[in-house]
Protein backbone atom coordinates (compact mmCIF):
# COMPACT_ATOMS: atom_id res chain seq x y z
CA UNK A 1 0.00 0.00 0.00
CA UNK A 2 2.54 2.30 0.86
CA UNK A 3 4.59 2.41 -2.23
CA UNK A 4 1.28 3.21 -3.86
CA UNK A 5 0.30 5.74 -1.62
CA UNK A 6 4.11 7.16 -2.78
CA UNK A 7 3.07 7.28 -6.54
CA UNK A 8 -0.03 8.56 -5.88
CA UNK A 9 1.65 11.64 -3.31
CA UNK A 10 2.61 14.32 -6.03
CA UNK A 11 -1.29 13.87 -8.01
CA UNK A 12 -3.13 13.98 -4.61
CA UNK A 13 -1.01 17.05 -3.80
CA UNK A 14 -1.05 19.23 -7.03
CA UNK A 15 -2.89 21.70 -5.75
CA UNK A 16 0.25 23.14 -3.75
CA UNK A 17 2.43 25.71 -5.20
CA UNK A 18 5.78 24.83 -4.25
CA UNK A 19 7.65 27.53 -5.97
CA UNK A 20 5.26 30.16 -4.15
CA UNK A 21 5.58 28.57 -0.81
CA UNK A 22 9.17 28.07 -1.34
CA UNK A 23 9.58 31.99 -2.13
CA UNK A 24 8.49 33.36 1.04
CA UNK A 25 10.30 30.34 2.88
CA UNK A 26 13.92 31.86 1.31
CA UNK A 27 12.63 35.32 2.15
CA UNK A 28 11.36 34.13 5.89
CA UNK A 29 14.96 32.20 6.10
CA UNK A 30 17.11 35.21 5.54
CA UNK A 31 15.28 37.22 7.64
CA UNK A 32 16.03 35.08 10.67
CA UNK A 33 19.08 33.08 9.93
CA UNK A 34 22.46 34.24 11.54
CA UNK A 35 24.43 31.84 10.16
CA UNK A 36 26.31 33.01 7.15
CA UNK A 37 26.29 29.41 5.17
CA UNK A 38 23.50 28.26 2.94
CA UNK A 39 23.35 24.86 4.16
CA UNK A 40 19.85 23.20 4.41
CA UNK A 41 18.19 20.01 5.54
CA UNK A 42 14.59 19.41 4.29
CA UNK A 43 13.32 17.13 7.40
CA UNK A 44 10.17 14.71 6.32
CA UNK A 45 11.08 15.96 2.74
CA UNK A 46 8.60 13.59 1.07
CA UNK A 47 8.95 13.30 -2.90
CA UNK A 48 11.32 16.46 -2.86
CA UNK A 49 8.29 18.94 -3.89
CA UNK A 50 10.40 21.52 -1.73
CA UNK A 51 13.38 20.69 -2.60
CA UNK A 52 13.04 21.39 -6.62
CA UNK A 53 13.27 25.10 -5.39
CA UNK A 54 14.74 25.43 -2.29
CA UNK A 55 18.02 24.06 -4.54
CA UNK A 56 18.08 26.77 -6.34
CA UNK A 57 19.66 29.06 -3.19
CA UNK A 58 20.95 26.61 -0.70
CA UNK A 59 23.05 23.47 -0.50
CA UNK A 60 19.73 21.02 -0.01
CA UNK A 61 19.86 17.52 1.84
CA UNK A 62 16.42 15.31 2.20
CA UNK A 63 15.70 12.95 5.07
CA UNK A 64 12.35 10.91 5.05
CA UNK A 65 11.63 7.47 7.14
CA UNK A 66 9.25 6.33 3.67
CA UNK A 67 11.91 4.92 1.34
CA UNK A 68 9.24 4.76 -1.18
CA UNK A 69 8.82 8.68 -0.86
CA UNK A 70 12.90 8.58 -1.20
CA UNK A 71 13.01 6.53 -3.96
CA UNK A 72 11.01 8.93 -5.97
CA UNK A 73 12.46 12.08 -4.55
CA UNK A 74 16.12 10.70 -5.80
CA UNK A 75 14.45 10.21 -9.13
CA UNK A 76 13.42 13.65 -9.46
CA UNK A 77 16.94 14.72 -7.52
CA UNK A 78 19.58 12.95 -8.64
CA UNK A 79 22.10 15.36 -7.57
CA UNK A 80 20.61 15.73 -4.21
CA UNK A 81 21.96 13.61 -0.74
CA UNK A 82 19.21 12.71 1.09
CA UNK A 83 18.60 10.28 4.12
CA UNK A 84 16.70 7.57 5.63
CA UNK A 85 15.89 8.42 9.19
CA UNK A 86 13.13 9.22 12.03
CA UNK A 87 13.08 13.21 12.97
CA UNK A 88 13.03 12.24 16.83
CA UNK A 89 16.47 10.46 16.78
CA UNK A 90 18.29 11.04 13.35
CA UNK A 91 21.85 11.75 13.44
CA UNK A 92 23.80 12.78 10.67
CA UNK A 93 27.10 13.94 11.62
CA UNK A 94 26.92 17.40 10.37
CA UNK A 95 25.35 20.96 11.32
CA UNK A 96 22.76 22.92 8.90
CA UNK A 97 21.97 26.57 8.10
CA UNK A 98 18.76 25.69 8.14
CA UNK A 99 16.30 23.24 8.87
CA UNK A 100 13.05 22.79 7.19
CA UNK A 101 10.20 20.27 8.10
CA UNK A 102 6.71 21.47 6.45
CA UNK A 103 3.67 20.62 5.28
CA UNK A 104 2.42 19.76 8.91
CA UNK A 105 4.98 16.74 8.88
CA UNK A 106 5.48 17.55 12.51
CA UNK A 107 1.94 16.18 13.12
CA UNK A 108 3.46 12.65 12.81
CA UNK A 109 5.25 12.68 15.70
CA UNK A 110 1.83 12.40 17.66
CA UNK A 111 2.87 12.98 21.46
CA UNK A 112 4.47 16.03 23.32
CA UNK A 113 7.42 14.12 24.33
CA UNK A 114 8.17 12.83 20.60
CA UNK A 115 7.19 16.25 19.31
CA UNK A 116 10.68 17.51 22.19
CA UNK A 117 12.74 14.91 20.77
CA UNK A 118 12.15 16.04 17.32
CA UNK A 119 13.24 19.83 18.25
CA UNK A 120 15.25 18.70 19.96
CA UNK A 121 17.14 16.41 17.27
CA UNK A 122 16.91 18.88 14.48
CA UNK A 123 18.40 21.86 17.18
CA UNK A 124 21.74 19.69 17.41
CA UNK A 125 21.79 19.88 13.73
CA UNK A 126 21.52 23.23 13.76
CA UNK A 127 24.98 25.54 13.13
CA UNK A 128 25.12 28.36 15.64
CA UNK A 129 22.57 30.80 14.50
CA UNK A 130 21.02 28.77 12.23
CA UNK A 131 17.03 28.86 11.68
CA UNK A 132 14.36 25.72 12.10
CA UNK A 133 11.51 26.48 9.99
CA UNK A 134 8.53 24.21 11.46
CA UNK A 135 4.74 24.60 9.35
CA UNK A 136 2.25 22.79 12.46
CA UNK A 137 -0.98 20.47 11.89
CA UNK A 138 -3.95 22.47 13.06
CA UNK A 139 -4.27 23.11 16.77
CA UNK A 140 -6.88 21.55 18.58
CA UNK A 141 -9.16 24.44 18.79
CA UNK A 142 -8.85 24.78 14.97
CA UNK A 143 -9.45 20.85 14.34
CA UNK A 144 -13.23 20.41 12.51
CA UNK A 145 -14.21 16.92 13.90
CA UNK A 146 -17.18 16.11 11.41
CA UNK A 147 -15.36 17.66 8.61
CA UNK A 148 -16.17 15.76 5.09
CA UNK A 149 -12.97 16.14 2.90
CA UNK A 150 -12.51 15.41 -0.52
CA UNK A 151 -9.92 15.84 -3.20
CA UNK A 152 -10.13 14.75 -6.90
CA UNK A 153 -6.88 14.20 -9.65
CA UNK A 154 -8.00 14.22 -13.19
CA UNK A 155 -5.49 13.15 -15.29
CA UNK A 156 -4.73 11.41 -18.69
CA UNK A 157 -3.98 8.21 -17.39
CA UNK A 158 -5.03 8.53 -13.72
CA UNK A 159 -8.33 9.30 -11.95
CA UNK A 160 -8.21 9.66 -8.04
CA UNK A 161 -11.41 10.28 -5.64
CA UNK A 162 -9.97 10.34 -1.92
CA UNK A 163 -13.01 11.04 0.61
CA UNK A 164 -12.58 11.55 4.69
CA UNK A 165 -14.42 12.42 7.72
CA UNK A 166 -12.27 14.34 10.66
CA UNK A 167 -12.44 12.63 13.59
CA UNK A 168 -10.53 13.26 17.43
CA UNK A 169 -9.24 10.37 19.40
CA UNK A 170 -7.66 12.45 22.90
CA UNK A 171 -4.48 14.60 21.80
CA UNK A 172 -4.52 12.57 18.19
CA UNK A 173 -6.62 14.17 14.69
CA UNK A 174 -8.05 10.86 12.94
CA UNK A 175 -8.47 10.65 9.36
CA UNK A 176 -9.70 7.10 7.28
CA UNK A 177 -8.61 8.86 3.88
CA UNK A 178 -10.61 6.48 0.90
CA UNK A 179 -8.91 6.07 -2.35
CA UNK A 180 -10.62 5.44 -5.47
CA UNK A 181 -7.98 4.85 -7.87
CA UNK A 182 -8.36 4.38 -11.37
CA UNK A 183 -5.72 3.69 -13.96
CA UNK A 184 -5.73 1.83 -17.58
CA UNK A 185 -4.96 -1.43 -15.22
CA UNK A 186 -8.41 -1.08 -13.61
CA UNK A 187 -9.74 0.44 -10.28
CA UNK A 188 -8.66 -0.06 -6.77
CA UNK A 189 -9.84 1.01 -3.46
CA UNK A 190 -8.01 1.32 -0.24
CA UNK A 191 -8.00 3.38 3.03
CA UNK A 192 -5.13 5.20 4.71
CA UNK A 193 -5.38 6.11 8.43
CA UNK A 194 -3.80 9.63 8.98
CA UNK A 195 -3.36 10.17 12.76
CA UNK A 196 -1.47 13.59 13.69
CA UNK A 197 -0.52 15.25 17.03
CA UNK A 198 -2.69 17.95 17.76
CA UNK A 199 -0.85 20.38 19.59
CA UNK A 200 -1.50 23.48 21.45
CA UNK A 201 0.50 27.05 20.28
CA UNK A 202 2.16 26.48 23.77
CA UNK A 203 3.47 23.30 23.49
CA UNK A 204 5.10 23.82 20.25
CA UNK A 205 6.36 26.77 21.83
CA UNK A 206 8.03 24.76 24.95
CA UNK A 207 9.32 22.21 22.57
CA UNK A 208 11.31 25.21 21.00
CA UNK A 209 12.47 27.13 23.62
CA UNK A 210 13.12 23.53 25.57
CA UNK A 211 16.03 23.22 23.26
CA UNK A 212 17.31 26.80 23.60
CA UNK A 213 16.25 28.19 20.35
CA UNK A 214 14.42 31.49 20.18
CA UNK A 215 11.42 31.04 18.55
CA UNK A 216 8.47 33.17 16.36
CA UNK A 217 5.15 32.90 14.99
CA UNK A 218 4.16 34.16 11.67
CA UNK A 219 0.42 33.43 11.91
CA UNK A 220 0.14 33.21 7.70
CA UNK A 221 2.73 31.01 6.63
CA UNK A 222 3.17 29.37 3.47
CA UNK A 223 -0.62 28.59 3.16
CA UNK A 224 -2.44 29.94 5.74
CA UNK A 225 -1.17 26.89 8.50
CA UNK A 226 0.90 29.44 10.34
CA UNK A 227 5.00 29.00 10.81
CA UNK A 228 7.41 28.75 13.87
CA UNK A 229 10.57 30.14 12.61
CA UNK A 230 13.39 29.18 15.64
CA UNK A 231 16.67 30.24 15.78
CA UNK A 232 19.68 28.69 17.82
CA UNK A 233 22.03 31.01 19.61
CA UNK A 234 25.20 31.85 18.42
CA UNK A 235 26.67 29.44 20.72
CA UNK A 236 26.88 25.67 20.29
CA UNK A 237 23.60 23.61 21.22
CA UNK A 238 24.87 20.81 23.63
Amino acid sequence: MYDCLAELYDANYSFKNYEKETAKLHQLIQEHKRSPGNDLLDVACGTGGHITYLKRNYSVEGLDISEPMLRLAKKKHPDVVFHRGEMTSFKLGKQFDAVTCLFSAIGHVKTKRRLDLAVRCVARHLKPGGVLVVEPWPMPKQWQVGRIGANFVDQPNLRVARFSISKARGNLSVQDLHHLVATSNGIEHFVERLEMGLFTQDEYLDAFRSARLEVEFDSEGLMGRGLYLATSALAPVV
